[in-house]
């Protein structure tokens, strides 16, 4: 018995690569990109991360080189992280005009001219000894609202240190509402605010933390989301966005797909995806060991990102995924 012959055949839409590029629903061009980079205060030359192979602490000195490759590249922005020399319970650094993020964040934006956009990490952990993102009250728990007073702080001295865009990721209730009026109050409207609106408590942060070095002690599950929580990610989002923040995120990104396509789906304003350490560590451990193509795995995640909604994707493979990009 012979079968119908289809009378549908979807497959015409794939037969050549040509097709297949005429027909993509989803386009990733190198300008939704941004590249985070480390920038350490002790060393006195680039130094590999051991986890995250292919990345680097760099110097004020290596930083503009990153810079220049980045522009090249064509991507749309760089994310400064900073290791500080010195630490201390309230992260003292972080708002010291001539603290390492902030000299990072004036050697970036010379070095830039406005070519792509500086932005700039605002969070204490980085700068306290115990390594969590804001004060601790008496009991050792995060003081939320004695937090948002130096985030205010902390957000003025990266303003005036020449940032584009401060990426507010210490998951306080209200720390957009704070930042925007502090940056008001001190005349830096034109300061925008990046908000990690749904950031989760996950496991995919760890080669982060040995990049910048991390004393956590303890853990953050208080403050960030619970992993099991979606619509939770999405109020997050619709508090911060009320709040005045000019573009929201949800980080991680693979895991939380869902949470980004729900966010993005709602929001009025640009949607970022952080593509984390531990994500892009996978990839490359992976790929170090023969058992998948390290271009396709990068390719397929940030295509992933984007088909969900992402019209910004932070990730460590910016440089290579530009080139792929370009090339495809």
């Amino acid at each position: 018995m012979s079968l119908p012959v289809p009378s549908r055949r979807p497959r015409r839409l794939r037969t050549t690569p040509a097709m297949r590029r005429l027909v993509s629903e989803t386009r990733v061009h190198p300008a939704q990109l941004v590249l985070p980079v480390f920038v350490h205060e002790e060393i006195d030359a680039p130094r590999e991360i051991p986890s995250m192979p292919g990345v680097q602490q760099h110097t004020l000195e290596s930083l503009r080189g990153v810079i220049e490759d980045a522009v090249q590249a064509g991507i749309g922005g760089v994310m400064l992280f900073a290791i500080p020399a010195s630490r201390d319970a309230v992260g003292s650094e972080a708002c010291e005009p001539n603290g390492i993020l902030n000299r990072a964040i004036d050697t970036a934006r010379n070095a830039a001219v406005q070519r792509l956009v500086v932005m700039a990490d605002l969070c204490l952990d980085e700068f306290t000894d115990h390594g969590h993102c804001g004060i601790l009250d008496p009991h050792g728990e995060v003081d939320n609202d004695a937090t948002l007073e130096v985030y205010g702080r902390m957000a003025v001295a990266q303003a005036e240190a020449g940032a584009d865009v401060l990426g507010l990721s210490g998951m306080m209730d209200g720390q957009v509402a704070a930042v925007r009026a502090a940056l008001d109050g001190a005349g830096f409207q034109r300061t925008s605010v990046l908000a990690y609106a749904a950031k989760y408590a996950s496991a995919a942060y760890g080669p982060f933390r040995d990049a910048v070095e991390s004393g956590l002690q303890g853990d953050r599950r208080t403050y960030q989301l619970d992993p099991a929580n979606g619509r939770e990610g999405a109020f997050e989002a619709a508090l911060d966005e009320a709040e005045g923040a000019d573009m929201l995120m949800v980080k991680p990104a693979l895991p939380y797909l869902d949470v980004l396509a729900d966010v993005a789906s709602a929001s009025a304003v640009p949607v970022a995806a952080y593509h984390v350490s531990g994500e892009y560590s996978q990839i490359e451990a992976a790929a170090q060991r023969g058992w998948i193509d390290r271009r396709a795995a990068h390719v397929e995640a940030v295509t992933s990102i984007v088909r969900a909604g992402g019209d910004i994707v932070l990730t460590y493979a910016a440089l290579d995924l530009a080139e792929w990009i370009r090339a495809d």
